[in-house]
């Protein structure tokens, strides 16, 4: 299934996308597309609804981001061989983690803004995993049963913000607007193989990352993984897993960052679209 939330700010709507790629309203079924609702039993029960017997949305509607009540937003850093290469890194020995402020998860075309004071904004497409039951002390082997679903996610850097202000990535991951996830969740069943998904990015039409998710350094399950270690992951809960080479931080002869105006289109196979308008915070 692909699932979405549809609607304005603040009072989106569960549905799904049906055959023909129209939106399906779900509310009858449930409440929200959130951790409460992303069980496997919930996630059988919508599936075997009939998607024509659901209401038909009509006109055109803003999606919002497809998870609601993220409790933690997880990031995995240098994650990519060839990322990790074009930004002078050495390859990690585990799995990077910094958290992004779950302040800044946006719908999936909602306007990205540069914060004040940044010169050094910068794009990242990336694998979105969403967490759909408690999952602790977990095995690769079984991690992936843990996941809901999967969704094209935009980790959204501030470059200065990271590196420059005496601190963690975190200051210049968790900007406003800086996470947009979605458009939809796709349940698990819908990807076979997470660890062969071709993914690009462009940024004015002009192609700037172009990458699969079978050079990932750590596997989404190697990652699940590690993180139960450390920590209960909750059904809700998002992990970015890392970008491909292509970033503005790494472009020659000298980087290239995100301007007033500039235009993302984000993409994943079987994932769906991104497509983000640069504004400037006042």
């Amino acid at each position: 299934m692909k699932l979405l939330r549809y609607g304005q700010t603040g009072s989106e709507k569960p549905g799904l996308i049906d055959k023909d790629g129209n939106i399906r309203d779900l509310s009858a079924h449930i409440d929200d597309i959130n951790g409460h609702m992303l069980s496997d039993a919930i996630l059988d029960r919508l599936r075997a609804l009939d998607p024509v017997s659901l209401p038909l949305v009509q006109g055109e509607q803003r999606i919002g981001a497809c998870v609601n009540g993220v409790g933690k937003f997880m990031c995995i850093g240098l994650n990519y061989s060839d990322h990790a290469a074009e930004t002078g890194s050495d390859i990690p020995a585990h799995p990077i983690l910094f958290m992004k402020a779950t302040s800044a998860i946006i719908g999936a075309n909602d306007k990205v803004m540069i914060p004040r004071n940044s010169n050094a904004t910068d794009w990242e497409v990336e694998l979105g995993v969403v967490i759909g039951k408690a999952c602790k002390y977990v095995t690769p082997d079984e991690a992936l049963d843990y996941v809901a679903g999967y969704c094209v996610a935009n980790d959204v850097s501030e470059r200065h913000f990271q590196a420059k202000l005496t601190g963690q990535w975190t200051k210049g991951k968790s900007c406003d607007t800086f996470g947009p996830i979605g458009p939809w969740l796709v349940t698990r069943d819908e990807i076979s193989d997470p660890q062969n998904l071709d993914m690009t990015l462009d940024v004015n039409g002009e192609r700037r990352q172009t990458g699969n998710t079978k050079t990932m350094i750590f596997s989404v399950a190697e990652c699940i993984a590690h993180l139960s270690q450390l920590m209960t992951l909750h059904p809700g809960d998002v992990i970015s897993t890392g970008t491909p080479p292509g970033v503005g931080l790494g472009m020659k002869p000298k980087p290239v960052y995100l301007k007033e105006g500039d235009v993302m289109d984000v993409w994943i196979d079987g994932l769906g679209q991104q497509h983000q308008i640069v504004g400037q915070d006042s």
